[in-house]
């Protein structure tokens, strides 16, 4: 073997290195940073690029795909001294390379600590209740403070997940029964209610039976005044029509009245509780059949009306 042939195979091999190392081919979701000597250059994008080899060289790959860290479990110590154990999810991307790769080292493991850090600050300065009932704002506010955080590294923390908040179990069971006890107390209140509103349309019912019955009694006694009305005005028309009577001379209407006296007497003597014989003298029976006379008495007057009325005609 000739030492041409030995320099070719030398020269072919070190051309095809040269190449090898000019040559970068960045994946897409990928940034890699260039070194010039050992110091930042720039950035080399995702796609075909040609560098100076053994002059530059790839310092990092960097993943510019969102990523998702998981965050371990770790006991807190809420504000009212209650043991809580608390894990959760972050999901993070970087935005500049070179600020990633060189502004900190270890970049998840850096992320994840200071995650840990501000669930404990968080959760921290909240009672037990708050905890558990406020995730919302609990996953706002580790947002907002780790992103801050990060921000001098080029990434961008999207999202802060707490997954679950585990009380010890003696304060599991106290829960239990407090939510126990409030749906009884709930249950009650309801209960209550329901009878208040029962006496509430009961007294509504008597309420409205009072008005009805004082309706009807005013109704009777409209009518038992009118009864009455009309009974007087009839006493007034046999008083006129006996005084006529006298007022004539007729003998009949004076035993009217004597009898109508002696019946109220009798009247008085039957319903007395002392009273058990009644002695009449001889002329009552004689003064009651006057009452007969009465009779003759209004006939006479209402056949002296047409007469009246004929005289009055002609």
């Amino acid at each position: 073997m000739s030492s041409s042939f030995i320099w070719a195979v030398v020269i072919v091999f070190l051309v095809f290195v040269i190449i090898r190392k000019a040559v970068v081919i960045v994946r897409q979701g990928y940034e890699y940073t260039l070194e010039r000597f050992g110091k930042y250059s720039r950035t080399l994008n995702p796609g075909f690029s040609l560098i100076v080899p053994f002059i530059n060289r790839i310092g990092h790959k960097v993943n510019m795909m969102e990523r998702v860290l998981d965050v371990p479990s770790q006991e807190v110590i809420s504000k009212d001294n209650a043991m809580m154990t608390v894990d959760g999810v972050v999901f993070f991307q970087v935005l500049d390379a070179a600020k990633a790769a060189y502004e900190v080292f270890r970049l998840e493991h850096a992320i994840l600590n200071l995650t840990m850090t501000n669930i404990r600050t968080v959760l921290g300065s909240l009672d037990l209740d708050e905890a558990l009932s406020r995730r919302d704002d609990i996953n706002a506010r580790l947002l907002a403070v780790v992103d801050e955080a990060t921000t001098p590294w080029g990434v961008k923390v999207t999202r802060i997940e707490i997954k679950d908040i585990s009380p010890p179990m003696d304060l599991v069971d106290a829960m239990a029964r407090q939510m126990k006890a409030e749906r009884e107390k709930r249950a009650t209140v309801l209960e209550a209610e329901g009878h208040r509103q029962s006496e509430i349309l009961r007294a509504e019912g008597e309420k409205q039976a009072a008005i009805l019955d004082a309706d009807g009694r005013k109704e009777a006694a409209y009518r038992d005044a009118d009864a009455r009305e009309r009974l007087a005005e009839a006493e007034a028309n046999a008083t006129k029509m006996v005084s006529e009577a006298i007022a004539s001379g007729d003998i009949q209407a004076i035993n009217y009245f004597v009898a109508q006296k002696y019946v109220e007497a009798l009247k008085d003597f039957a319903i007395s509780p002392n009273q058990k014989t009644l002695l009449l003298p001889m002329e009552t029976t004689g003064v009651l059949g006057s009452l007969a006379g009465i009779t003759e008495v209004a006939k006479a007057a209402f056949n002296d009306k047409p007469s009246g009325g004929a005289r009055g005609g002609s």
